[in-house]
C-alpha cells in the first residue's frame, strides 16, 4: 500500500501514475487473498507481487488500441509478470472492481488529509474562542445592533460547527470506504464472496452488502456533499469577518502583512481578501453536490456516465477544501482584534443597545409592556434618528442607579461560563 501524504502532496492522490497505482494495490490484494484462503499457492502472489509494474506512458499506448484504461493497466502489468502467473491477475473480476475499490482507497488517504486539517483548525477556534471568552462586542440581528455579546461567543458557534462539519465528514466516509470484489453484475458469478471479504480486510476497507457493477453512487454523493458543508461553515464566518472588517465597523481585520498593499489606487485600503477568495470558492464546492447527486441515477446495473464527473468532482473537491481549511487557519491565526473598536459600536447613540435592559426596568414601575416600549422605543429612535445619546434620554425615566444597572455590560455576561462549560 502507499504511503499516507502529507498536506501539500493531496493532489498527488488524484494523479494517473498514483490512480494506477491503487490499481495495482487492488489486484495484489485480491490475489493475497485467494492465498490466504487457500486458493493460491503463495509462490503465485510472491512473484507476481515481485514483478507485477506499470509505466503510465506505455499504458496510454495500449489505452490508443483498447480504448479502456483498465484494460491497458492490465495488459501492461501482465508484460512484465512471468507467462505463468498472469492468469491469476484479475482472476473473476470486472474492471469496476477494481475502479472503485481503488477509489475508495483514494477517498481514504484524502480524508486523512482533511481531517488532519479540521483537527487543526478545530483547535484554533477553540483556543480563541476561550481567550476572548469575555471580549465584550455588539451582537447583531439582521446587520442591526441587537445586544452585547462576547467576541468568544461568536467563536464558540463558530467551533460548534466545525465539529459538526467533521462529524458529518467522517458519517459520509465511513459510508463510502466500501470495497467489492463481486464481478459482473455484482452476482460473484465467477468468485467467491469471501475472496471479497478477505481483500476489503487486507485494505482497510469494508465490503458493500450489494454492488451491481458498481458500488452506488449515493454514498459518494453524501461525502461530496459532506465537503460542501465543510465549505459552507468556512464561508460562513469568512462573511462574519468581512462584514466585521468594513470601514464603518473596524473590529476585526485580516492580518496584513508588512509591504502589503490593498489597492493599485488608494493607498488607505485593508482588504479582507482571502475571507473573499473563502466565500468564492465555497460556491465551487456547492456546485460540485449537483454533479454528485445527478451521479446517483445509473442506468440499469452499470453506465460510466458517472465516472467522468468524479474525474472532475472529487480531486477538485478535496484538494480545494484542504486548500481552504489551511487558508481559513491562516486567517484565524492572524485575525486582528479590535477591543476599543467594539467597545465604541457598544456604546454608539448613547448605548442604543441597552434597550431591552431598560424596558425590564420599567416594567418595575408599574407600567404596561406596551406603555413601556412606548417610552423606551421614542426615546431610542430619538438618539438613532438625531447622532444622540439614549442614556440621557432615559434618565428622565430611570434613576441613577437603574441607569447604572440598566446599561452594565457584566450583566449580559452573566451566563456565558455555563456556555463555555459545554466546550470544556
Amino acid at each position: 500500500m502507499i504511503e499516507r501524504y502529507s498536506r501539500k502532496e493531496i493532489s498527488k492522490i488524484w494523479e494517473l501514475n498514483q490512480k494506477f497505482q491503487y490499481y495495482l494495490d487492488v489486484e495484489l490484494a485480491v490475489v493475497k487473498a485467494q492465498v490466504e484462503l487457500g486458493n493460491f499457492n503463495s509462490e503465485i502472489y510472491e512473484n507476481i507481487k515481485k514483478t507485477a509494474k506499470f509505466d503510465v506512458k506505455r499504458i496510454d499506448e495500449i489505452e490508443k488500441i483498447t480504448r479502456h484504461d483498465v484494460i491497458a493497466f492490465l495488459e501492461n502489468v501482465n508484460e512484465n509478470v512471468p507467462r505463468e502467473y498472469s492468469p491469476y491477475i484479475h482472476k473473476g473480476l470486472t474492471s469496476s472492481d477494481v475502479i472503485d475499490t481503488a477509489f475508495a482507497l483514494q477517498i481514504k488517504d484524502a480524508s486523512a488529509i482533511i481531517n488532519n486539517d479540521l483537527d487543526k483548525l478545530i483547535e484554533k477556534v477553540k483556543d480563541l474562542a476561550f481567550k476572548h471568552k469575555k471580549t465584550v462586542c455588539l451582537g447583531r440581528s439582521h446587520g442591526m445592533g441587537a445586544e452585547v455579546i462576547t467576541f468568544g461567543f461568536k467563536l464558540l458557534n463558530l467551533l460548534d460547527m466545525l465539529k459538526r462539519s467533521k462529524d458529518r465528514f467522517n458519517y459520509a466516509l465511513n459510508d463510502v470506504l466500501v470495497g467489492q470484489i463481486s464481478g459482473p453484475c455484482g452476482t460473484y458469478s465467477n468468485i467467491d464472496p469471501k475472496i471479497e471479504i478477505k481483500t476489503c480486510e487486507i485494505l482497510g476497507l469494508k465490503p458493500a452488502k450489494i454492488s451491481t457493477q458498481v458500488i452506488a453512487r449515493d454514498r459518494h454523493c453524501a461525502y461530496i456533499q459532506a465537503i460542501a458543508l465543510i465549505g459552507a461553515v468556512i464561508e460562513g464566518f469568512s462573511i462574519e469577518i468581512r462584514h466585521l472588517q468594513r470601514f464603518e465597523v473596524a473590529e476585526v481585520e485580516e492580518g496584513f502583512s508588512s509591504g502589503q498593499k490593498g489597492s493599485s489606487a488608494m493607498p488607505h485600503k485593508k482588504n479582507p481578501i482571502a475571507s473573499e477568495n473563502l466565500s468564492g470558492l465555497a460556491r465551487i464546492l456547492r456546485g460540485n453536490t449537483i454533479s454528485a447527486t445527478e451521479d446517483i441515477a445509473l442506468w440499469h446495473e452499470r453506465d460510466i456516465s458517472h465516472s467522468s464527473v468524479e474525474r472532475i468532482i472529487f480531486p477538485d473537491s478535496t484538494i480545494l477544501i484542504d486548500y481552504m481549511l489551511n487558508r481559513f487557519l491562516g486567517v484565524m491565526e492572524n485575525l486582528v482584534i479590535k477591543k476599543e473598536s467594539m467597545i465604541n459600536n457598544l456604546n454608539k447613540y448613547g448605548g442604543i443597545i441597552y434597550s431591552q435592559s431598560c424596558l425590564l426596568k420599567l416594567l418595575e414601575h408599574n407600567l404596561t409592556r406596551e406603555e413601556a416600549y412606548k417610552i423606551v422605543q421614542k426615546e431610542a429612535l430619538d438618539a438613532f434618528n438625531n447622532n444622540g445619546n439614549f442614556k440621557n434620554n432615559m434618565k428622565k425615566h430611570l434613576s441613577n442607579d437603574e441607569i447604572n444597572f440598566c446599561f452594565n455590560e457584566e450583566k449580559y455576561l452573566s451566563n456565558i461560563e455555563t456556555i463555555f462549560e459545554r466546550f470544556s
